[in-house]
């Protein structure tokens, strides 16, 4: 499967059956997306993938929303009669409170959003067929400090984001854990690979090493920060661990200099180890 399609299944399983306004605001995200048609007497929505369309199947079944399912070749389809229950939740809603914005969003990512693999290069985007559909996602994502640039393409119009950091905040507004960690984790190799290589001319052996024991180093940190769980550090594991998210290319050798009383390259390393098996324990 693709980055995005990996992300997406990981999202099929975010879902809040007891929360009717939840479900009702994911929906919502769904219907607004270029992947919909609206007529008279039903909605229908297509996609051709088979996690997404079971998702939505289980959001209409438990918001009791008659709908009827329909497989054409690659493409799956959920035709909704119109009626009450429907037409509740086709309506702009001004008073949503934070979950429910979350989830109207990652309905619309749901709906109609790609992700490029981060390998490649940074790129998320989303369909509309209507300007204002768009327009109302892009003011919510800027309420969390998200900004999506829009443009217009064969009567479509398309929200995206090109920046990393952007994208890993929507990602994370979308409660796609796995989908951060898997961003972060590709998003960091790329670019010390990168800062590595233009600083540093060594063996291609030597070269790896140094690049994947920094980046492992960053993302226990950062699943640490994460879990909110920084504070509880002692002070010199919090030092390196600062010095190592501003330092992300720099040596052993040369963080241990930078230390208030430095150490070598080994005194680091054990800091890192200890670091390490902390974050090891979390993820059990």
């Amino acid at each position: 499967m693709s980055f995005s399609s990996d992300i997406k299944e990981d999202l099929s399983n975010v879902i809040n059956y007891k929360n009717k306004k939840i479900l009702e605001a994911e929906a919502f995200g769904f219907l607004l997306t270029g992947n919909t048609v609206l007529n008279d007497d039903y909605v229908e929505y297509s996609t051709e993938n088979e996690f997404i369309i079971e998702k939505l199947y289980k959001i209409l079944f438990n918001l009791q929303i008659d709908y009827e399912p329909e497989v054409s070749g690659k493409e799956y389809f959920a035709r909704i009669k119109r009626g009450d229950a429907l037409n509740s939740i086709i309506k702009f809603n001004i008073n949503m409170n934070e979950h429910e914005e979350k989830a109207l969003v990652r309905g619309s990512f749901l709906g109609a959003g790609s992700l490029t693999n981060p390998s490649k290069q940074y790129h998320l985007e989303v369909l509309f067929l209507e300007k204002n559909n768009a327009e109302f996602i892009m003011n919510i994502c800027k309420k969390y400090d998200i900004d999506f640039k829009m443009i217009e393409a064969r009567n479509k119009y398309q929200i995206y984001l090109k920046d990393a950091e952007n994208i890993s905040k929507f990602l994370a507004l979308i409660e796609s854990n796995k989908g951060v960690l898997a961003f972060e984790d590709t998003r960091l190799t790329k670019e010390i690979k990168n800062n590595v290589n233009r600083l540093v001319n060594c063996e291609t052996a030597n070269l790896n090493k140094v690049v994947n024991a920094a980046v492992n180093q960053i993302n226990d940190i950062k699943l640490i920060q994460r879990l909110k769980k920084f504070d509880e550090l002692s002070e010199d594991l919090k030092e390196i661990a600062m010095l190592r998210l501003e330092n992300p290319d720099m040596s052993l050798k040369d963080l241990g200099q930078l230390l208030e009383k430095p150490l070598g390259k080994s005194g680091v390393n054990h800091r890192f180890q200890k670091i390490h098996d902390i974050a090891e324990e979390y993820r059990r």
